[in-house]
């Protein structure tokens, strides 16, 4: 298949026959080509809009980013992993953690890029060792407490940071976004964040012209009259420009912070890849390790500029299940129209301008489910947190990256939150499992969500 950027015409390139597919070498005529990639950069909108705003980075920067980073992910996987790449919501916590303690937007990026380097090198362990390795090192007892702590550590920025300026706005915008993921069908449910910040503008927009300026905190400590939704900056923005880039700074307080964010995003590229692989039939294991370590890599690209980390998106993998076109032409289509969006300021002015009310309400249910797909992931290896080994580890852990728990080694150096909380649980759980009486042992646990059955020899299993 080469690098995967060649494709042959399914049926007639119109609409394919009732139960067919396009699988990944095929596609359809340019034009519905083109139209399938637009589906796919709208179906990202709403967590790539929202992630690199609540990191504090450049979204013009982000989207252009995500597109470059998908490119790179087509041509490491040569076009048998259809997926998109975009702004990974798991940072979001981490960038909150650095820019508490004093770190910028530098600071961040360092961070972060260290985890994506980190990433590679794990993808690169799993191509070479297979994916028992991840089992081995992080059955699903701890992937999901540290997916859970991560996501619940984001709940103070949420009621102290977003919520406080609009408490109203952020209210009917909670509420808004709650109907529009459980109610809605099909693709509208796949953009049910970008449908509630769609509504909270608009709720804003009413608001400020109803009842005038409101008296809240917005960027900083002190109340003060400011409008809900200030669009100024959209009408100084340039049509066309480039966005703004910067370089990393590398802390090693900030890369502690960051570093456990590699188990939550392992855990969920294997998901993406098994669940990829069983819509189009391929089975994709072998192409596991190249996955992870070709994230790891547009990460790394994306941070080394200034952007925010990439992953898969699950919200691309919906519309593939949804209209059963699982085309990577599609996904180049949708690459090309993310780069042209990056380089159009006016947009990136308008994503900026996203009341602090509409964050609030959207990062309440945004940040809760990103908490709860660690339950997820302990239901489907069945996890029994009746078990002192499992349960031990991983409450111990879950409290210590909530409430903030630090341990002060110097006067410069501490360990605390979700860092602490990730060791924790890491080392707590096969420090107990060494010592731990035969019969609480005798359960194995099972592999991550997303890998594959393996026999005692360590070959797969058909």
């Amino acid at each position: 298949m080469g690098f995967g950027v060649r494709w042959t015409l399914h049926g007639d390139g119109r609409t394919p026959a009732p139960g067919a597919v396009v699988r990944p070498e095929e596609r359809l005529s340019w034009p519905r080509t083109a139209g399938l990639g637009a589906q796919h950069v709208v179906a990202m909108f709403g967590a790539s809009f929202v992630a690199p705003v609540l990191m504090g980075l450049d979204p013009n920067l982000a989207i252009m980013m995500s597109g470059i980073a998908t490119v790179v992910f087509l041509l490491a996987t040569r076009g048998r992993v259809p997926s998109y790449l975009g702004c990974s919501l798991s940072f979001v916590g981490v960038a909150a953690a650095i820019r508490a303690g004093g770190g910028d937007s530098a600071v961040v990026t360092g961070a972060v890029f260290t985890v994506g380097a980190a990433l590679f090198l794990a993808g690169l362990a799993v191509q070479r060792f297979g994916a028992r390795i991840i089992h081995a090192a992080m059955p699903p007892v701890v992937t999901g407490a540290v997916v859970m702590l991560i996501g619940f550590n984001l709940a103070p920025v949420t009621a102290s940071t977003y919520w406080p300026q609009d408490q109203w706005t952020a209210l009917l915008t909670m509420l808004f976004t709650g109907l529009a993921v459980v109610c809605l069908r099909g693709f509208w449910s796949r953009i049910a964040i970008f449908l509630g910040l769609v509504f909270g503008y608009a709720v804003s927009w009413v608001f400020d012209l109803v009842f005038g300026k409101i008296h809240s905190t917005v960027g900083g400590p002190e109340a003060v009259d400011h409008w809900r939704l200030d669009l100024s900056g959209v009408g100084k923005a340039d049509w066309i420009g480039l966005p703004s880039f910067h370089a990393p700074a590398f802390e090693w307080s900030a890369i502690l912070i960051a570093l456990p964010v590699v188990i939550a995003l392992i855990a969920e590229n294997a998901g993406h890849i098994k669940a990829v692989g069983e819509m189009t039939g391929d089975p994709l294991d072998d192409k596991l390790g190249t996955a992870i370590a070709a994230d790891g890599a547009a990460s790394m690209l994306s941070t080394a500029v200034g952007g925010p980390p990439n992953t898969t998106y699950s919200e691309n993998i919906g519309v593939m299940a949804a209209t059963r076109v699982y085309s990577t032409a599609a996904y180049w289509a949708a690459a090309g129209f993310a780069l042209l969006f990056g380089l159009c300021p006016k947009f990136g002015a308008v994503v900026a301008a996203i009341p602090g009310g509409v964050l609030g309400g959207i990062t309440v249910i945004l940040y809760g489910m990103i908490g709860l797909l660690g339950a997820q992931i302990w239901l489907n290896g069945r996890v029994d947190l009746r078990n002192p080994l499992n349960l031990v580890p991983a409450a111990a852990g879950i409290i210590i990256g909530v409430g903030g728990v630090k341990l002060h080694f110097t006067d410069s150096f501490e360990l605390g939150g979700i860092a602490l909380g990730t060791i924790v649980v890491i080392t707590g759980y096969h420090a107990l499992r060494y010592f731990a009486p035969a019969h609480l042992k005798e359960q194995e646990p099972l592999l991550d969500s997303g890998t594959s059955d393996y026999d005692a020899e360590g070959g797969k299993r058909g």
